[in-house]
């Protein structure tokens, strides 16, 4: 049978007919190997600590929100006790019920449970305080005013250095009036140190006494040191032909006289160090002739060749 002329192909249609294959889906070599190289790569994807993180809240609010299904066995108890969903737990007629669970609040971070609470004392007491205060407290130090503060610590701290010095200085002058070389050094522990310690402590000029005290304490405190360590090893009844005075105290056998507090060197510690060092300045100059800053002792009053008094005449 010859074809009809409506099953002769067209050759001069313009429509671009696809392939069998094309038309019914089917999948090509290509086409899956692609498929399963994204497949692969979602697989192998590790989320990051945040996208972990975010997941993990998010599920977290979604259970939150989520009711009590009634398929659960803690519902089930409920609602043979009477619960009925969107009553109170409790007696009936009671205003105060809830009707809504406990929000949770869920704790970031590792810090302890207590530390907020801690946090916003102390940020009171500091709130508190400059409201309190005077209107200076309450303005912030600048930068300037710190740096500012800053010199004026070093500074005294740089003036008690010299006021220390100064005292060792003129301890050793008054040592030397007992014989041997005046020449205004010192060790700090040396033989001036044993010449003033038999002394009494108020008899020795307030303005190196402080010198003289602090060197007390510190020999108070090694007796003890010493005491504490022999106590480990020496029985109390034993008893020593050699000990000296020192060590029959530091042994308890001897009571060692503690003096009364000192007022005097009290006030005078608690001036300026510029003015403190000034006052020991001034007494080497006008008793002893001798100069602080040219760490000179001169023959005469006069001291010529002195700059001056202060330490900037110096250089």
């Amino acid at each position: 049978m010859a074809p009809s002329k409506d099953d002769e192909d067209d050759y001069m249609s313009m429509a671009i007919t696809e392939p069998l294959s094309t038309l019914g889906r089917v999948e090509t070599s290509i086409q899956r190997r692609a498929r399963q190289k994204r497949e692969a790569e979602v697989r192998a994807h590790q989320p990051s600590k945040a996208e972990s993180a975010r997941q993990t809240e998010i599920k977290r609010d979604e259970a939150l929100n989520t009711s009590l299904p009634t398929t659960s066995k803690g519902y089930q108890m409920m609602a043979r006790l009477g619960f009925k969903a969107g009553s109170a737990l409790g007696r009936e007629g009671n205003e105060h019920a809830r009707t809504e669970p406990l929000g949770v609040v869920v704790k970031e971070g590792r810090a302890g449970v207590g530390l907020e609470g801690e946090k916003k004392r102390i940020f009171r007491e500091e709130v508190g305080a400059q409201e309190g205060g005077d209107e200076g407290n309450k303005k912030r130090e600048t930068e300037g005013e710190f740096r500012e503060r800053q010199g004026r610590e070093r500074e005294e701290k740089r003036l008690e250095s010299m006021c220390w010095g100064a005292m060792k200085v003129l301890e050793g002058f008054e040592s030397a009036q007992d014989g041997g070389e005046v020449n205004g050094h010192d060790d700090g522990d040396g033989e001036m140190g044993k010449k003033t310690a038999g002394k009494p402590t108020k008899q020795i000029n307030v303005l190196w006494r402080g010198l003289v005290r602090d060197r007390q304490e510190k020999e108070r405190e090694r007796r003890m040191r010493y005491d504490l360590h022999q106590s480990l090893s020496r029985h109390a009844a034993y008893d020593d032909p050699d000990e000296d005075e020192q060590d029959k105290q530091a042994w308890g056998r001897e009571e060692e006289e503690v003096e009364d507090e000192d007022h005097e060197l009290e006030e005078f510690n608690q001036l300026e160090p510029a003015e403190r060092l000034g006052r020991m300045l001034e007494y080497l100059r006008n008793t002893w002739r001798y100069c602080f800053w040219c760490k000179y002792h001169y023959p005469d009053e006069g001291m010529e060749g002195c700059p001056g008094l202060t330490e900037d005449e110096h250089g």
